[in-house]
């Protein structure tokens, strides 16, 4: 038995979404743990800007745009010889969008579930590839509680969401032969960029009123770090498709 079955030490983690809110501080807490971070988003900037914040060494970032069309089995599959094979995959990067269905369009939904859902289809296909990953490993993918409840003028999150969660059952079953642990987190709402933006669109009110729903109140982005680092060390290797729900009290009610 392992003397600290919550350690990362030595481990190879991709995250993606790298660049700001969740994913940044997921990067960084598990670089603490001492993860080795492959780090990947859109902006060379603020990716740049996470790889400074970093702990121990041995780290790198990639650029690479989900929506893009590039190939991701074949991005993944070179990032796996020139470093290492994975010991785990976090899938922080995703979209809101806000918009009440009247004014939603066909190419707005598909935007948000392209995000949301195809790159983490993408992602865990690529993972699963031979050499990419080692066994056991474990891939994380961020939900959030709009899987199981709603609010006005998110239909597009609230769908993307729960068809992220249904994908990690499935994924789950299929690739437990294979070593490979499969789950999601679901935050309630994060102190983020995201959420200033909610909050622009519904007003201060609305979003105090939101605010009240957490009876532990709104949550920070260590919160999710800490439940990111426990469905991927030795201590969860026991949890597989299911979704985690991290939400200061919000489903509760």
């Amino acid at each position: 038995m392992q003397s600290n079955p919550f350690s990362l030490d030595g481990m190879s983690i991709l995250v993606t979404g790298a660049s700001s809110g969740i994913g940044r501080e997921v990067a960084i807490w598990l670089s603490r743990q001492g993860a080795r971070i492959v780090a990947v988003a859109r902006d060379t900037q603020r990716l740049e800007e996470t790889l400074s914040q970093l702990h121990g060494e041995g780290h790198s970032v990639e650029v690479f745009d989900f929506l893009g069309g590039g190939d991701v089995s074949a991005w993944l599959k070179g990032l796996s010889r020139n470093g290492s094979p994975f010991d785990g995959l976090v899938h922080a990067a995703g979209v809101q969008l806000p918009l009440p269905i009247r004014a939603m369009g066909l190419d707005h939904w598909e935007t948000i579930f392209a995000t949301n859902v195809t790159s983490g289809f993408s992602l865990i296909k690529a993972f699963r590839q031979k050499g990419v990953c080692r066994n056991p490993s474990s891939i994380v993918m961020l939900s959030s509680v709009m899987a199981q409840v709603a609010q006005p003028a998110l239909i597009g999150y609230c769908a993307s969401k729960g068809a992220v969660e249904s994908m990690v059952r499935a994924a789950a079953l299929e690739l437990a032969r294979e070593g490979i642990r499969v789950n999601a987190i679901a935050p309630g709402v994060i102190k983020t960029e995201m959420a200033q933006k909610l909050e622009g669109l519904v007003g201060e009110d609305a979003m105090a009123a939101i605010e009240r729903k957490h009876p532990l109140g709104l949550g920070h982005p260590l919160d999710v770090a800490y439940a990111v680092n426990y469905l991927l060390s030795p201590a969860a290797r026991w949890v597989t498709g299911t979704s985690l729900v991290v939400d200061g009290g919000y489903l509760a009610e």
